[in-house]
C-alpha cells in the first residue's frame, strides 16, 4: 500500500470511531506518516452542546470539563484505535498522544510506531 493510501484509510477510520465513538465526526480529517509516527488533525470535532459550554461565561471551566471528558474517552478507546491503526500499518503501536482545541475545535492525535511502516 501506499503512503497515500495508508493515510487516507488512517482518516477514513478515524472518521468512522469519532461518528460511532463520540456522536459526532470531525469536518475534516489529515492524517502524515512521517517515519515512525502517524499525526492525525482533525477539525470540527466539537459538538454543538460542546460549543455552547467552551464559549460560555465560565470559560475556563466549560474548557476544561470538555478537554477531561474528551482525554478520558479516548484514553478509554486506546485499544480500539491501536488495533485499527495496526491493521492499516501492520505495525506495532507504542503511544499515542492526543490534545484538543476548545477554542478552535481542533484534535491532534500522534501515533507512535515501533518502525516505520512498509510503503509501496
Amino acid at each position: 500500500m501506499t503512503k497515500g493510501q495508508m493515510e487516507e484509510q488512517i482518516c477514513k477510520a478515524m472518521i468512522r470511531f469519532e461518528k460511532e465513538y463520540m456522536g459526532r465526526g470531525p469536518l475534516e480529517a489529515r492524517s502524515y506518516i512521517i517515519d515512525d509516527m502517524v499525526i492525525l488533525r482533525m477539525k470540527g470535532v466539537l459538538t454543538p452542546a460542546e460549543n455552547k459550554l467552551a464559549s460560555s461565561q465560565e470559560i475556563d471551566n466549560g474548557r476544561a470539563q470538555i478537554k477531561q471528558m474528551r482525554r478520558t474517552l479516548i484514553e478509554n478507546s486506546r485499544v480500539l484505535l491501536e488495533s485499527v491503526l495496526q491493521d492499516i500499518l501492520k505495525v506495532n503501536i507504542i503511544s499515542m498522544h492526543s490534545d484538543l482545541s476548545t477554542r478552535t475545535g481542533e484534535r491532534i492525535i500522534i501515533f507512535t510506531l515501533e518502525s516505520p511502516p512498509e510503503l509501496t
